[in-house]
């Protein structure tokens, strides 16, 4: 009885989550000039016209490089970081841990307006590279803290063993801590592609007319219309989001994201 009660709570809850984006992509196959669902014809002449406009185009240029190139720099400084953090005892060690994981309880309007400020005063402000640090400092927790959690002591003695049988430190990171981190490493990383993808709050303080991305275009547009593009939008990242999933599936395999081999 029980298991069936986890069940039936399980598909609600799932219910909960996929109807939404059933009526978004249903409302951007409407015919009619404004949202609907169930949408009064069917049509894909929104999407056309999402294509059509080069700031769309752009929008999502901006938003994909901006994520890829945020999430690199997140890997190459969150590692580094933690392993010093999970390895050596100095003095402040757990203020600069707080420090660095600060940005994932901040308000990101808090972080935005600071790094406006901040950069004004070194002429860095409305281009890509001020965008590019502020994604930096709120993805960078999110790898952090999850290849934290897979430095165990117990692994900290696998790579002192290595050492001791002739390994190289770069050898022993390689083949020894790099798998052992790698399930934590993938998921920080997906999840901070993920942030810096569907960020507004900190966005919207660097961006301009020329230089835009996706989540900042749609809430300028909102403001002055709400037609069908939006949803047909709303649905290309959504349609984007399931193939990455899948993808990561059939090249890395889901079960090695959670830390367990691949099933034959």
């Amino acid at each position: 009885m029980v298991r069936v009660l986890v069940i039936v709570v399980a598909w609600l809850a799932l219910a909960y989550l996929v109807v939404p984006l059933v009526v978004i992509v249903g409302a951007s196959l409407t015919d009619s000039e404004f949202l609907a669902f169930p949408p009064q014809g069917l049509t894909l002449r929104w999407y056309a016209k999402v294509f059509e406009d080069p700031s769309w185009a752009s929008s999502f240029v901006t938003s994909t490089a901006l994520a890829l190139a945020s999430t690199l720099a997140a890997v190459v400084l969150a590692v580094p970081a933690a392993l010093a953090l999970a390895r050596y005892e100095f003095p402040g060690r757990a203020a600069l841990s707080a420090l660095l994981l600060s940005p994932l309880v901040l308000p990101y309007v808090v972080l935005g307006a600071a790094l406006l400020q901040f950069g004004g005063e070194m002429g860095l402000t409305r281009n890509f590279s001020a965008l590019l640090v502020g994604h930096v400092v709120i993805v960078t927790p999110f790898v952090m803290r999850p290849v934290l959690a897979m430095l165990s002591p117990a692994q900290r003695v696998l790579e002192e063993a290595s050492m001791d049988l002739g390994a190289s430190p770069w050898v022993t990171f390689w083949f020894i801590v790099l798998p052992t981190i790698r399930p934590g490493l993938i998921n920080g990383s997906i999840f901070a592609f993920i942030t810096s993808w569907i960020n507004v709050e900190l966005s919207v303080f660097n961006t301009h007319a020329a230089l835009n991305t996706i989540p900042v275009k749609i809430f300028n547009h909102v403001q002055y219309t709400i037609d069908p593009a939006i949803a047909a939008v709303s649905s290309i990242t959504i349609l984007v989001a399931g193939g990455a999933i899948v993808a990561l599936d059939l090249t890395i395999g889901l079960n090695l994201l959670r830390g367990r081999p691949r099933e034959p």
